[in-house]
């Protein structure tokens, strides 16, 4: 407890100023999310305070990120449309989701599984990066040019024939669930038809145009109707904020210049009494828990989503663990991995159950927090608390900020979370792969894959996918180097150093296996070719094996086969230099001593000649 309290003033200045760094990105976050600002504003007081009191990283700032954000907007966009576009009837099941990706943070925590986030390609976290910043950037160009499908009279009215279709198709629905339809007699269907009003045909039809300008290509397929709908003050707004972020960050550092941005483009547009597009009320007083995520839950409403929660607790695990590193190197401290995806997963569970988006640790304001002073987990706790603050003693100020400032916030946010560093590389990458006349990098191939089938098609199956191209291409290339240093040789052509003194009598029919590399799945067919070299005049095979570190269930059976065929031709088999791992494999399945027997198996080359001249 002394310890927690051993830099209150350093934890209290870096927390504060965490926390006005984090203030309009959570805001930003809210709305992009679809949730409203107020989702952004409670993930962050929740998850910047418990993630910090929990966690496994003194001085991690965490809250709403963009990747995070990302990920979540599909799940939200998911959930409303299955909801016919009622964000309040989808809550419930979003929250749920997210809770669940709480909940399995916890779980890699508890399992220990931390450690092993780290082997995740750098091509698949660079493409999904780099993703992340162009979907960003794509979502927010109809917002940044003022622009909203639902307000376009002209391309609302093309929806109102689809959306008449949707209103009876809803109808039809609704009488076969309460067992009333009757395909002899519409009567009850054609009552209900008659009650469709123009207004019920306008809600719809809104409600379709802004899911099919929703997402990337929606954003793509709308832009020639925005641009002949620019709302200037809007799109003046956005590039104001943007040029403040850029321009204050060149005078100093010291000050927050997304806060500068907020504050002073909100006041002036305020001030000057303009007729701008505010962002959604944020609600007064404390948040309250969204009970209803309980008392209405129904497991068919988010089983769709429990593979896109998963890989919602594992982005979330890469994001904060990564932070995690960049605090050890700024501190000269070591975090703990499990710790901290045990906290991390708390503060996303509390925040779901506060109608909060979830979050991450957030490099930014990490950096921010440490340089401010913040050495101990009292300053992410503090940070939480003065966001509360901001909520409870400023809501109805904030609920006047424009909607186009958040727009330019994460304009600037989108071209900063891009990965420019694997970017820059991919020219001087090595050509390894080739593709009919083309020679390609593997890496780049995997990164633009990745950046692609994200931006595009599904941030979660684009990930996956990558993560396959990865393991194949570096199976491949286990293989080929296993494949290309292990060789077949006679004694009496090649022989390494200590197998010079071999007795020159028996050099003519002893033949050395040597393998370089992992016995597996990938290495079996050139191991096979390899074995095969051996000739039929051969009488003993020396296998070479202290280089063969690792045995995988396939490569064993190979190992067998090879073994009863050379049994069945008379060949003696001798192993030397043969490792812990392969060792237990093999007995595992009684290779040895049924194949290959004790005293054929020798620690080194020299233990095996001292036995032969004996």
């Amino acid at each position: 407890m002394n310890q927690f309290f051993s830099n209150i003033k350093g934890d209290a200045f870096g927390g504060i100023t965490a926390g006005v760094v984090a203030l309009p990105l959570a805001l930003a976050f809210g709305v992009s999310s679809g949730l409203g600002p107020s989702a952004g504003l409670y993930g962050a007081i929740f998850i910047s305070f418990f993630a910090a009191l929990f966690g496994g990283t003194n001085t991690q700032i965490s809250g709403p990120t963009a990747p995070m954000t990302a990920v979540s907007m599909v799940i939200i966009a998911g959930i409303v449309a299955a909801n016919n576009g009622d964000v309040n009837k989808a809550l419930p099941s979003i929250l749920m989701v997210f809770l669940l990706a709480g909940v399995m943070q916890i779980g890699l925590g508890f399992l220990g599984l931390g450690k092993y986030i780290k082997y995740i390609p750098y091509p698949v976290v660079s493409g999904f990066m780099t993703a992340i910043g162009v979907i960003i950037l794509l979502t927010q160009i109809l917002p940044t040019l003022g622009y909203n499908p639902k307000n376009d009279e002209q391309y609302v009215n093309g929806f109102k024939a689809q959306a008449e279709e949707v209103i009876l198709e809803k109808i039809l629905k609704d009488e076969a669930r309460e067992g009333i339809l009757v395909l002899e007699d519409f009567k009850e269907t054609i009552t209900r038809a008659k009650k469709i009003t123009k207004q019920k045909i306008l809600v719809e039809s809104k409600t379709l145009a802004a899911k099919e300008a929703s997402g990337t290509i929606g954003a793509i397929k709308t832009l020639p109707r925005a641009l002949k709908n620019i709302n200037f003050l809007e799109l003046l707004l956005s590039l104001a904020t943007i040029f403040i972020i850029y321009g204050f960050k060149r005078i100093t550092t010291a000050v927050p210049s997304t806060l500068v941005a907020l504050v002073v483009v909100s006041s002036a547009a305020i001030a000057f009494g303009l007729d701008y597009k505010p962002i959604e009320r944020i609600p007064e007083g404390l948040p309250v828990p969204q009970l209803e995520m309980f008392s209405s839950f129904s497991f068919s409403s988010i089983s769709p989503y429990i593979l896109t929660a998963l890989t919602l607790s594992l982005l979330g695990a890469i994001d904060s663990l990564l932070t995690s590193v960049v605090a050890d190197n700024m501190t000269k401290t070591k975090h703990n991995s499990n710790k901290e995806l045990v906290g991390q997963g708390i503060g996303n569970s509390i925040a779901a159950v506060f109608g909060g988006i979830p979050g991450a640790g957030a490099t930014i304001r990490t950096v921010v927090n440490i340089n401010s002073g913040g050495k101990t987990r009292l300053s992410g706790m503090i940070a939480g608390v003065l966001l509360l603050f901001v909520l409870l003693a400023l809501g109805p100020i904030a609920s006047k900020i424009p909607a186009a400032v958040l727009s330019g916030i994460l304009v600037t946010v989108g071209i900063g979370v891009m990965d420019y560093k694997g970017l820059k590389a991919i020219p001087v990458l090595p050509r390894d792969i080739s593709l009919g006349p083309i020679r390609l990098s593997s890496e780049v191939l995997i990164m633009l894959t990745v950046l692609i089938l994200s931006t595009f098609w599904d941030l979660i199956f684009a990930v996956g996918i990558g993560l396959v191209i990865s393991c194949l291409m570096f199976m491949k290339l286990i293989g080929d180097v296993t494949s290309r240093e292990s060789n077949v040789e006679p004694l009496k052509e090649e022989a390494w150093p200590d197998e010079t003194a071999f007795p020159v009598a028996l050099k003519d029919s002893v033949f050395i296996k040597h393998i370089k590399g992992p016995l597996f799945f990938g290495y079996t067919s050139e191991f096979q070719h390899l074995y095969k070299q051996i000739p039929d005049t051969a009488k003993t095979v020396v296998i070479r094996l202290n280089k063969m570190q690792y045995m995988d269930q396939t490569g064993l059976y190979v190992m067998e086969d090879m073994l009863q065929d050379l049994k069945a031709k008379g060949v003696d088999v001798i192993f030397v230099g043969l490792l812990d791992q392969p060792r237990y494999m093999m007995e595992r399945i009684d290779i040895i001593p049924d194949l290959v027997s004790e005293d054929q198996v020798y620690k080194s080359f020299k233990m095996y000649l001292k036995q032969l001249s004996e």
